[in-house]
């Protein structure tokens, strides 16, 4: 089986193909700006064909981030290339010593979903390809949180669609000691409890629009 055919099976079958034999490389930002630049689109552009926010297309393109490979062919599509065109191939020093939590990175496989987390930076590998740290914006309208008290708990809810296409993967509660991770699913709920205690920061990872954050 191709890799070609491998990667059209785990979009149009429930599964996502995690190994991929002859990929040796995911998707660069450098590929997808060349080719768009070359297709004379705008980054606003190609973000409403894919039904994504140009802050998605700019880290792609700034290797910030990859998109999910639910996207592979309709990006593909859009720059005018077949998938196999579209696919292509540092050290890192943690200065993060001291394993503050709130200093963690976030990464995110694009094949298996796999979700990793660092204290700090790192060189992270999965399915073959290695992972950039995420970069978390601000939570939007797209990606509303609802936090209610619950005796000593807080009932957390990201309002948004949980379809198999486009769903909140994880939440995330970060304070300066401890980690909070809830892993949410397609067609499931994302809702959870989480105990809040002192100042941190609450992580969301949307499969289409990145991860978002928000100060509690």
């Amino acid at each position: 089986m191709s890799t070609q055919s491998r990667l059209q099976y785990g979009l149009q079958g429930s599964i996502i193909v995690c190994e991929v034999t002859y990929m040796d490389t995911y998707i660069t930002g450098a590929t997808i700006k060349t080719l768009r630049e070359k297709r004379g689109i705008t980054q606003t552009q190609l973000a409403d064909v894919l039904g994504v926010s140009g802050k998605a297309i700019s880290k792609w393109e700034t290797a910030k981030g990859l998109p999910d490979i639910t996207l592979i062919e309709p990006l593909a599509k859009a720059l005018g290339v077949s998938v196999m065109e579209l696919m292509s191939g540092d050290t890192i020093i943690n200065k993060n010593i001291s394993s503050n939590i709130l200093l963690s990175r976030f990464y995110v496989c694009p094949l298996c979903g796999n979700i990793i987390r660092t204290t700090g930076d790192a060189v992270i590998s999965c399915c073959g390809i290695t992972l950039p740290p995420l970069e978390a914006e601000d939570t939007d309208d797209g990606h509303c949180i609802t936090i209610e008290k619950v005796e000593d708990e807080h009932f957390v809810t990201v309002n948004h669609d949980m379809t198999k296409e486009h769903y909140i993967s994880f939440v995330a509660y970060l304070t300066s000691d401890r980690v909070q991770f809830v892993k949410f699913y397609p067609e499931g709920n994302a809702e959870t409890r989480l105990n809040f205690r002192g100042s941190g920061v609450l992580y969301i990872y949307c499969n289409k629009h990145g991860l978002m954050k928000q100060k509690i």
